[in-house]
């Protein structure tokens, strides 16, 4: 079966979260998009910001594994889009990345789910810096 990159900043970082969801993501990787900064309202999305940069994961799916991600009912707002993400060890490659359309507005929070990820970035390696943004 046919496998692409995905760039994951959110929750679905989280190797056993995919799992969990019947999704065998192969091949994460840590890896980071210049020009976009994360913005959490019920969930994850990022917007665009010249000077941003966030963190996250690339992993290699199926066509048919991210159609199953992002049927749920809370993720069918978001949408695939095309970036260029920058791993670790400096390589750059193409990836999908999903998207809200419109992000949740400055003041719609989710302190759990920001909990949830703080943790998650940490035990991922983040620099500190990022993980102390998440909010």
């Amino acid at each position: 079966m046919r496998k692409i990159d995905a760039f994951f900043y959110g929750l679905f970082m989280d190797k056993d979260l995919l799992e969990s969801k019947g999704v065998n993501a192969t091949n994460l990787r840590v890896a980071s998009l210049s020009g976009f900064q994360l913005r959490i309202g019920n969930r994850a999305t990022l917007i665009p910001n010249p000077s941003g940069k966030v963190f996250g994961v690339v992993a290699s799916l199926s066509h048919d594994e991210l159609e199953q991600l992002y049927s749920e009912l809370s993720l069918r707002a978001y949408r695939p889009e095309a970036v260029l993400a920058q791993l670790s060890d400096g390589e750059v490659l193409a990836a999908l990345c999903f998207n809200l359309p419109e992000p949740p507005a400055a003041d719609e929070q989710n302190p759990e789910y920001a909990s949830r990820l703080r943790s998650l970035a940490e035990r991922l390696n983040f620099p500190a810096k990022y993980v102390a943004s998440i909010r």
